[in-house]
């Protein structure tokens, strides 16, 4: 959910702009597919830890969440600032530290029936259809629709926020929360980021220039790893109501 600013500010300025990089996008995708293979890879260790160290996966856990906050922000100064050597290393390492971070879900995915590597697997899917249905729909949009879909899906994304805040503080406090609510949630924000993906191709060429595009592709890789995730929580969820 990092990319939440990022996103407003895309809005922000394609509500001014025309188009400032219409490469953008191309010199991005990449960068966005060499994170993910990162993202993978850092999954993958982090599985090692958990079943080799598991009295240091949480410590470890924490220190890259933390860390990974922190290289958000260093990094995405530095590719809008167009520094692309200092912000590349940076977003590799920042696309290890997310894969870690999942380590928890993959791990969860895996043990419940019915979702396993099958489930992992459909939902890596569902971003790629995703990514293409995407690219064919937001380079296409009208100012007027662009611009609309950008400012619903902003919205929704703030929403999720508050929900998941919501969710956070009543399993903090010990609250029960119904699977019929983690579907919905889950299903809530798989459409949310299948819209999002839709936006980046509208408003990314109007926010960053040809040179930004490692900004673009932090951007889009933040929108599939979240689409990801909330497709894959969906599954586990409804998986788990059959039991």
């Amino acid at each position: 959910m990092a990319n939440t600013s990022n996103f407003r500010e895309a809005i922000r300025k394609a509500q001014t702009q025309s188009l400032v990089g219409p490469n953008v996008i191309p010199k991005a995708l990449p960068f966005v597919g060499g994170g993910l293979i990162l993202t993978a890879l850092g999954t993958y260790g982090g599985m090692g830890v958990a079943q080799r160290y598991p009295q240091l996966f949480m410590p470890t856990f924490f220190g890259a969440l933390v860390l990974q906050l922190v290289l958000f922000f260093v990094a995405q100064g530095a590719a809008q600032a167009e520094e692309n050597t200092k912000a590349l290393p940076l977003l590799a390492v920042y696309s290890l530290l997310t894969g870690y971070t999942l380590t928890g879900l993959i791990s969860v995915a895996l043990a419940v029936p019915g979702v396993g590597f099958w489930g992992i697997g459909m939902a890596a899917l569902g971003c790629g259809v995703t990514f293409i249905a995407a690219r064919q729909i937001g380079s296409n949009l009208s100012e007027t629709d662009g611009l609309a879909l950008a400012k619903t899906v902003q919205l929704g994304i703030i929403g999720l926020v508050v929900v998941m805040v919501g969710q956070l503080l009543l399993s903090l406090f010990g609250v029960h929360q119904a699977t019929y609510l983690e579907l919905a949630v889950s299903a809530l924000g798989a459409l949310i980021f299948a819209g999002a993906a839709v936006v980046d191709f509208y408003t990314l060429p109007r926010t960053y220039n040809d040179e930004q595009y490692l900004s673009a592709a932090l951007s889009m890789f933040l929108t599939y790893v979240n689409l990801f995730v909330f497709i894959l929580r969906f599954l586990i969820a409804l998986n788990s109501s059959n039991d």
